[in-house]
């Protein structure tokens, strides 16, 4: 599971490992491959693949007749229809319309679920009940609170009080709420110029711009960046935001297999070769597309390997780090940081707010030249207003106590307690019997739930138990690979762990989810050190206003060291 590509994967076509050896910024060649890169994606029974398959084409067939019995009148239509004119062709009557009325209606209430407090480790969820088996829901006016596994509040930062709190509520008071213009139109403030310097200066590159919208942060830059007579080498498990920037661009696509070098290497010698089609004139530009974390896989990017096949055939490379921003790396600056490579080796970093970060909006960095050239041609710096300050504080203020310029530890604190948080989670799970995709340190982890109607079970009986998770089906994975996705988060602490791990190991048992037949992967979460927080301040009279235990800094006779008794 660990180690050397192996071939693929069975009936879910993956691949396990990578073939050099880096972990947490350091180069670990001379170490075993098992104990540094380990990523499993274990196949898909086969049994279990065939039911899979039936139950889906009974949900279909019984969906048909359905609708044939509403075409008679005999069954009520409660949908959105649309009316049928004499001589045109339907405007959006299509297959998603099918499988939302049929199969997606009866288990919606697994999704859209309202929530009325603070999105943290814990929450509070609004009942409701619907009279007609899913057209329509009811709030009851009651609320439950659950252990929140679902939102992406990686570093625990979505929250309603505390230092980044209170500085977002003195930017309101000072720029307002909204800006009501775009970069080049008055709506870029001191504020946006702050956080443009400051993500550079996190990421390691020369500059940065900043977006109010993470989707349209690639949707809308990747156009500016290649086009017609350029090749875009995409992995397979883009995100839609890839997907739409790159179909925008007009730039020529091929897909590569997921994390397959080999695959990968194969098409830029193809491209190198026999350059454009018909013409065979050399590509203008070609870009290799990846993400740092996919996900819905959670796996990560062989991002050494990406940079190597760069290089030697004079790519350049986009790198989409909205999940491993904040959430991976030794210093949690993403899985350039996580790899020890060199920032400059990425030719087009981007990465999203919304998640590590607890705010919204998006970045790319890079070079000056290319930052100014989006400044310039992006349309989402020419036609979109900048980014709300309230929004662009909270960024700033977070980002801040990650590089510890707040004068604590608390940041290097969060991204040791969700390295360990997650690793402990995986290995309980892997040892539990079910099969979990992806990275030993990727937060994001699948467990694989296959057959749809354990889709609804699982979200159901997890809820009633008190624990809020995202289940996940066709067509947003293949069809024989419905999960449940957990999101795992600094704020997170191990009776909370073990709580939700107690509640789905009895679920698990009780629909028999427990498929896997390997060896558990070899990890473990001792080798994270986990801080408590350390606070350096300037002045001695700050001090007394609290219970501490002072040495001298030896570098400066004007600073001291506190350590708060915790």
């Amino acid at each position: 599971m660990a180690g050397k590509t192996k071939p693929k994967n069975g009936m879910n076509g993956k691949t396990n490992g990578i073939n050099h050896c880096y972990q947490n910024g350091q180069n670990l060649q001379n170490t075993p491959l098992k104990d540094t890169f380990i990523e499993t994606f274990e196949e898909t029974p086969l049994s279990t693949a065939i039911l899979t398959y039936l139950g889906y084409a009974v949900l279909v067939v019984i969906g048909h007749i359905r609708d044939f019995l509403r075409s008679l009148g005999i069954e009520k239509i409660k949908s959105c229809t649309e009316p049928k004119l004499q001589g045109y062709v339907s405007l959006y009557q299509s297959w998603e319309s099918f499988y939302t009325r049929n199969l997606y209606r009866r288990i919606r209430d697994c999704w859209n679920r309202p929530i009325c407090s603070v999105a943290g480790a814990e929450m509070d969820m609004l009942e409701r009940v619907s009279p007609d088996n899913g057209w329509n829901f009811e709030l009851t006016g009651k609320k439950q609170h659950v252990l929140n596994f679902g939102s992406y509040n990686y570093l625990g930062f979505a929250e309603n009080k505390g230092p980044c709190a209170d500085a977002v509520e003195k930017s309101t008071m000072k720029y307002g709420v909204g800006c009501c213009g775009s970069r080049q139109e008055l709506g870029y403030l001191e504020i946006h110029k702050q956080l443009d310097e400051l993500v550079a200066k996190f990421l390691g590159v020369e500059a940065a711009a900043t977006f109010p919208m993470g989707f349209a942060t690639n949707s809308m830059n990747m156009p500016s960046i290649v086009g017609k007579g350029c090749l875009i080498l995409s992995d397979e498990l883009n995100h839609s935001s890839l997907v739409l920037g790159s179909r925008l661009s007009g730039a020529s696509i091929k897909t590569f297999r997921h994390n397959d070098m080999e695959d990968l290497e194969n098409k830029l010698k193809n491209a190198v070769v026999f350059g454009q089609p018909r013409t065979h004139r050399p590509w203008k530009k070609i870009l290799i597309v990846v993400e740092g974390v996919y996900s819905m896989e959670g796996s990560i990017v062989r991002l050494p390997e990406v940079v190597a096949l760069k290089k030697k055939y004079k790519a350049y490379v986009y790198l989409d780090e909205a999940h491993s921003v904040g959430a991976m790396g030794p210093h949690g600056r993403g899985i350039v940081d996580y790899f020890g490579i060199d920032p400059k080796d990425i030719d087009i970093m981007m990465g999203t707010f919304t998640k590590s970060f607890g705010a919204a909006g998006g970045y790319i960095g890079g070079s000056k030249a290319l930052i100014n050239h989006l400044k310039l041609q992006s349309h989402g710096s020419i036609y979109s207003c900048t980014m709300a300050p309230p929004v662009t504080q909270q960024i700033i203020s977070s980002m801040s106590i990650i590089m510890g310029a707040d004068g604590t530890n608390e940041g290097q604190k969060r991204v040791q307690q969700l390295k360990w948080n997650t690793r402990y989670f995986r290995r309980r799970l892997h040892d539990m019997g079910f099969i979990i995709y992806g990275n030993k340190d990727s937060p994001v982890i699948p467990l694989l739930i296959f057959m749809p109607s354990k889709i609804a079970a699982l979200g159901r009986e997890c809820l009633k138990r008190g624990l809020g998770i995202v289940v996940v089906g066709f067509p947003a994975t293949p069809i024989i690979e419905s999960r449940a996705r957990f999101c795992l988060s600094a704020a997170h602490n191990k009776e909370m762990l073990d709580k939700a791990l107690g509640i789905i190991n009895e679920v698990g048992d009780m629909l028999s989810l427990k498929y896997s037949r390997t060896i558990p992967p070899s990890f473990s979460e001792k080798d994270v050190e986990l801080l408590l927080v350390v606070l350096n301040v300037m002045l001695m009279m700050y001090l007394k206003r609290m219970t501490v235990v002072t040495r001298p800094v030896l570098a400066s006779p004007h600073c001291v060291q506190a350590t708060l008794v915790l």
